[in-house]
């Protein structure tokens, strides 16, 4: 395989927005496109996506992409996914159309499912088998409200005449004709077991879901079959998959147990690779699979913060503080600390390690010398303290301490978000060149699939990091605002 001109073709779906993104064997862009698309909004608390128009829009960026970076489709050597999790998809498996929209993973309706499950004790079980909280978040008890307000289509399910995925293994089906997915998203579905890596028989009667409609689970990294030629002119492998999250984890080459990143997008999420031994956290964080090269599951600990680049938006669009979420780094830098104003933005709830739907959010320590200065250093630090939360579950639960912390994401061109997030945690940040991570981990299981690159040694070559923010912080400042952020949260959540 001639590397030098071959390519490697990543489609990234994501919750707003169809990315493609072409990478050379260097890992670096040269071409890409991104579309958006609706968000539909039927009820309060419901989200719901057409899954048509992400198949037209991701075939669309894809095109783009190809066609910004100028090449023949038969210079792309293969095709990774990588996907919005936990999304949940339903079509017809004669015609290829989907019966109802996709429920998103933002969505809420059936936390009365949840709910009735915790009744029922059902929570301890589930947690032992997927290493997931009960929580709407997840697939399953997005299958059983489907099943349950239209019961034909559990009918039509259990005659096998319906294909369930998540975006992945729609986004597999509409490329290949496959119906498959791999571990890292199986395990988002809270249907999967991540200990016996089996579609578990005993969760999928608790659910009420019938296996007919399930996809096959193949690894991560591996192929998956070949684009339909009418689709980009050539037929193409379609090679690597992998949820958002955990190709992000292998985009930053955290290819050793206790290798760390975080997304900062507007929540956090923060993922540890634990090794081929899923580690079963005792501090409220999920325990998931990270990827399968084909030769075992590497696991991972993960922890999300609901809340971290929305908290800026908020100041920008809803209080009229900021003319621009840029005009944030300015203002912060302009006082020298936040004057004992704390704000612990719980707008939707708390996220790991708390798990607190109930908490709201909480702003303590204002005086009359408070500024919107300090207002706004004091969000910006809400963003590091939460992901400081879940690095310390994570040192907890895995016994290791962090060497550093890998982070991209919109809000980590904040400069000095990255280096509070330094100072507070006493652990050296530090950003990578490419900052497009997730499509790179998923351009990366696709290229190892074919021999594109030749192992993960050659992948790790291509790892450059950009900045590096070292902890410069006195350690009795640290613990004075660690304290003071320990009280601000559980302000929080007592008022209720």
């Amino acid at each position: 395989m001639d590397r030098n001109s071959n390519y490697i073709l990543a489609l990234d779906q994501g919750t707003t927005t169809s990315r493609a993104i072409l990478f050379n064997h260097d890992g670096i862009i040269i071409g890409v496109k991104q579309i958006p698309f609706r968000q539909i909004f039927p009820k309060p608390g419901w989200v719901e996506h057409d899954a048509e128009e992400i198949w037209q829009t991701q075939l669309a960026a894809a095109r783009g992409a190809i066609e910004a970076a100028q090449i023949e489709s038969g210079q792309i050597a293969a095709i990774g996914i990588t996907n919005q999790r936990e999304t949940t998809v339903v079509w017809e498996r004669a015609t290829g159309k989907p019966v109802y929209n996709a429920i998103v993973w933002q969505c809420r309706r059936s936390s009365g499912i949840c709910d009735e499950l915790r009744g029922r004790g059902a929570e301890p079980e589930i947690r032992a088998r997927t290493g997931l909280v009960l929580d709407a978040y997840f697939s399953g008890t997005k299958l059983t409200w489907l099943f349950r307000e239209y019961p034909e289509l559990r009918a039509r399910a259990e005659r096998g005449e319906l294909m369930f995925g998540t975006i992945d293994s729609w986004l597999i089906y509409n490329l290949t004709g496959a119906h498959a997915t791999d571990p890292s998203n199986a395990s988002r579905t809270m249907l999967f077991n991540i200990y016996e890596r089996r579609w578990d028989e005993e969760l999928l009667r608790l659910l009420e879901v019938p296996p007919q409609i399930l996809p096959e689970v193949r690894p991560s990294s591996g192929i998956f079959g070949k684009a339909k030629r009418e689709l980009f002119g050539a037929e193409i492998p379609v090679a690597g998959v992998a949820g958002d999250q955990q190709a992000a984890l292998f985009g930053h080459a955290c290819f050793e147990p206790g290798d760390v990143k975080n997304t900062y997008g507007t929540g956090c999420f923060t993922l540890m690779n634990t090794g081929p031994f899923p580690v079963e956290s005792k501090h409220n964080l999920l325990t998931t699979v990270a990827w399968d090269l084909g030769k075992g599951y590497t696991y991972a600990l993960e922890g999300s913060v609901f809340i971290a680049g929305a908290v800026i938006q908020w100041l920008r669009d809803q209080m009229d503080l900021l003319a621009d979420s840029a005009e944030s780094e300015q203002l912060a830098r302009s006082v020298e600390d936040s004057q004992g104003v704390y704000i612990v933005p719980a707008f939707v709830g708390l996220g790991a390690p708390y798990w607190d739907s109930e908490a709201r959010g909480t702003v303590v320590g204002l005086t009359r010398g408070t500024s919107r200065a300090h207002f706004v250093r004091a969000a910006l630090e809400s963003i590091a303290y939460q992901s400081m939360d879940l690095f310390e579950a994570m040192k907890k639960d895995s016994g290791r301490a962090l060497s550093c912390i890998k982070a991209d994401g919109g809000a980590s061109a904040n400069s000095f978000l990255m280096q509070f997030q330094a100072d507070i945690t006493g652990t050296r940040v530090i950003l990578p060149e490419v900052s497009e991570t997730t499509a790179l981990g998923a351009a990366y299981l696709a290229g190892l699939a074919i021999g594109y690159w030749s192992g993960l040694d050659d992948v790790r070559k291509n790892w450059r990091m950009r900045r590096e923010f070292m902890p410069r912080m006195a350690e009795e400042v640290r613990a004075e605002l660690i304290d003071g952020w320990r009280k601000a949260v559980a302000t929080a959540r007592n008022f209720r």
